[in-house]
């Protein structure tokens, strides 16, 4: 059971810890550059302080809930299939009608794709600078040459292209492959031209968006990433984002006095949270 405490929490502000230096090596995932884009005092908050604040990112509660679990439970049937559990073992897991839709949806799909060699819920890291940058991925498919990355969206509507195409879950993940790839590659490093990300949406089968890499792209998405890291590193001051809009999704809307109630799931833009990455279980990757 959630309790809204925003009513007796701002108080507390005044006795955080305001923490500006970032632990060194710090792991930055896309998640945490996403964070620092869309507030940097999020940023601060989550990652620097680690401050720990007991509010609702979304109403209602429970539905938001129940689709965050069923979103879990998706992705780790998936990742069970393709490293050979049978499709019949699973299907219990599929304990809900939304469960029931997208599984039948991705067998589907699984059907008519050749995947070629597989690297499902891959995780690679690489050095940037003095820190690394870290990605996991739902799924790498390598066939004659040409690379996927698969991702598996569980939204309740379909974001428009562009919206994905700001995020920077789409510049960090073919970026790092063409980067560190090179160990699932048989030491033979990835071109950006070989590389093609996919987001596939379990609600939305027929409508994927594929993006195409190059190099071109991929010189402007390092330095992109780059730039991020070495502003983030030399940062003092980390000052909330102007667009109050994002603060109704935010768990620290209260603590920054940005509001009391949390936004209605149905006008969250794009969904944010990702399954936890044990950053111990990474393997760093040398080049």
């Amino acid at each position: 059971m959630y309790t809204n405490f925003a009513h007796t929490q701002p108080q507390m502000q005044q006795n955080s810890s305001k923490k500006t230096e970032l632990s060194s090596p710090f792991s930055f995932s896309q998640s945490s550059l996403q964070d620092y884009v869309d507030c940097a005092r999020r940023f601060q908050l989550l990652y620097i302080e680690q401050l720990k604040w007991p509010a609702v990112e979304t109403m209602p509660v429970l539905e938001n809930e129940r689709r965050q679990l069923e979103g879990q439970q998706f992705h780790r049937m998936v990742q069970q299939h393709l490293v050979g559990l049978p499709a019949n073992k699973l299907e219990r897991m599929a304990n809900t009608e939304t469960l029931a839709r997208w599984w039948q949806h991705f067998l589907d799909f699984r059907n008519q794709e050749d995947f070629g060699i597989i690297h499902p819920e891959l995780t690679i890291s690489a050095p940037v600078g003095k820190h690394r940058l870290m990605a996991k991925y739902d799924l790498i498919s390598v066939k004659d040459n040409h690379t996927i990355i698969y991702d598996w969206k569980t939204y309740q509507k379909r974001p428009e292209n562009t919206d994905m195409d700001r995020r920077l879950q789409t510049r960090v993940y073919p970026a790092l492959l063409v980067l560190a790839g090179s160990h699932i590659n048989n030491g033979n490093g990835f071109t950006a031209d070989q590389v093609e990300m996919q987001y596939w949406y379990a609600e939305f089968p027929n409508e994927p968006y594929q993006l195409s890499y190059s190099g071109t792209i991929h010189k402007h998405d390092l330095l992109y990433i780059n730039s991020l890291i070495d502003e983030i590193s030399a940062k003092q001051s980390y000052p909330p984002t102007d667009n109050e809009k994002k603060c109704a999704f935010c768990v620290y809307r209260s603590f920054c006095e940005r509001g009391v109630f949390a936004g209605e799931a149905e006008s969250m833009e794009i969904e944010g949270k990702q399954i936890g990455v044990d950053l111990e279980q990474i393997q760093e990757i040398e080049f």
